[in-house]
């Protein structure tokens, strides 16, 4: 499966996307019946969909879950979570026989129902750009259904290729792991930096003040960068972008700090001064990368 970033890059699913979808969570909602009812009667009309429910308390249970996958189209949260439950979406049809013909067939059906709730909704004019998004999201959940409907069918008949989807899983989780353990790293650290704020703020009552404050705030530039740091490995977990200035900047921090004791210390003035002269070249290697880093936003 290619990964969700790319997908909605190649569908131009952007922020402002995201904000409409949310905006149309009350009126959504508010006609969700309207939605599940088209789909019931067209279940109900055509007899190769009929044959895949043996009763009619398994097509309430399916309207039901179509039910909760609607009103997640509006939830305005399209992280890795929400593109791994429609991954799950794909390989249940696979495996209950719900063929890809049929899931077109619903995501039209439901197109449709959406376009007719904005005309009720909207006046005409701010109803286009509404029913892009719409067709954005419709569109890109179709894409990664059928995609893991048709790789869970390719499964079925490729040794080779249930054994590269086993080693690609444990890759997954391998990195998953290995990301949790640097999450809990950063928060063992973490701690070991709030223990030495508090022990230098501690001997700012102890010893010579003057030295004691340029090292507490040394100290608490690196408690800063070290919750950027977590914060940004957090958001990244969530699908968000990586950030290197995040990187650069813990070189810079320290650095800085670097500097600030060696002035208290009286050292040699070459080893103060190319401490400087490093300052002012990751200063401007932060400078750099965090433009670029906006420009892409």
């Amino acid at each position: 499966m290619r990964p969700f970033k790319e997908i909605k890059a190649n569908y131009y699913f952007t922020k402002e996307d995201e904000d409409r979808l949310l905006r149309l969570k009350p009126f959504m909602e508010k006609r969700v019946d309207r939605v599940v009812e088209a789909l019931y009667q067209w279940i109900n009309a055509t007899d190769a969909a009929k044959r895949l429910f043996k009763d009619e308390s398994l097509i309430k249970h399916v309207m039901k879950l179509v039910r909760i996958w609607f009103i997640s189209l509006f939830s305005g949260k399209y992280d890795n979570a929400y593109y791994d439950s429609l991954i799950r979406i794909g390989q249940r049809h696979e495996k209950v026989g719900v063929e890809p013909h049929f899931m077109n067939r619903a995501i039209n059906i439901i197109r449709n129902a959406c376009v007719d709730i904005l005309c009720d909704e909207l006046d005409y004019i701010e109803r286009d750009q509404y029913i892009i998004s719409i067709n954005k999201i419709l569109d890109m959940n179709l894409d990664i259904i059928i995609s893991a409907y048709i790789e869970e069918e390719v499964k079925g008949y490729s040794v080779a290729y249930k054994a590269k989807s086993k080693v690609v899983r444990f890759g997954e989780f391998f990195a998953q792991l290995t990301s949790f353990s640097l999450i809990f790293g950063l928060i063992m650290l973490t701690g070991a930096v709030i223990y030495l704020c508090g022990r230098d703020l501690y001997a700012i009552f102890t010893g010579k003040l003057e030295q004691t404050i340029i090292t507490a705030l040394g100290s608490i530039l690196i408690l800063w960068v070290m919750l950027e740091l977590i914060n940004t490995e957090i958001t990244r977990q969530k699908g968000g972008k990586f950030k290197i200035s995040v990187f650069v900047g813990v070189a810079l921090v320290t650095t800085i700090r670097e500097v600030m004791i060696a002035t208290l210390k009286h050292d040699t003035l070459e080893f103060i001064g190319a401490l400087v002269v490093s300052v002012l070249v990751i200063g401007v290697i932060y400078w750099l990368v965090k433009k670029t880093e906006e420009e892409r936003k």
